[in-house]
């Protein structure tokens, strides 16, 4: 990737004091979301990449298609002005489920998406659906565990879902059984 957020931002939308450090999530418009699809796809594949991707991001395409709706929030990490890691949210019912991550592999973008996740879901009105590693980390940061299984239901609705004793659950997502865990504050 050679082309250069910060400047890009300075130029067309943002000015110096609102970029501050290298540090700031930015939320994306949508003109900005088409001229960064490239890139936002790389970093989502990047970090989906060990567990067979992200069945909703199957190609630069899904983020001004089908996923066009969801809202992205990007980082520059290092200060290269090239996107280091993203947030994917999407306003439901309940609140704002966190719907996908990206990242381009260092471990300070890595850091960085997991500890926004996991403060934007110890604020109200927020949840996520997960499995594997991530639940293990986000219940390391006091992400909380919803294990109501109406609560689960309702925010799931439509979904076919078979609860676990231990609050977890099994649906299908992309054709294929998963096992997940409701985390956060939804409302």
């Amino acid at each position: 990737m050679s082309f250069n957020l910060h400047t890009y931002f300075k130029k067309q939308y943002l000015t110096e004091s609102t970029i501050g450090d290298d540090n700031t999530w930015i939320n994306l418009t949508d003109s900005e979301k088409e001229e960064f699809a490239d890139e936002i796809f790389y970093l989502i594949d990047n970090a989906y990449s060990d567990i067979g991707g992200n069945p909703n991001y199957k190609s630069q395409s899904d983020v001004t298609g089908k996923e066009k709706g969801a809202s992205y929030m990007v980082i520059d990490i290092d200060g290269d002005g090239d996107l280091d890691a993203v947030k994917v949210t999407k306003d439901r019912p309940g609140g704002v489920k966190s719907a996908a991550m990206g990242h381009d592999g260092s471990k300070s973008a890595r850091s960085a998406v997991v500890n926004i996740t996991a403060i934007m879901l110890k604020e109200p009105g927020h949840y996520i659906e997960v499995s594997g590693v991530l639940k293990t980390i986000l219940k390391a940061k006091g992400v909380p565990l919803v294990t109501d299984f109406d609560v689960i239901k309702k925010l799931l609705k439509g979904k076919h879902i078979e609860m676990n004793d231990d609050g977890t659950y099994q649906r299908y997502i992309g054709g294929e059984k998963h096992t997940k865990t409701l985390m956060g504050n939804p409302m």
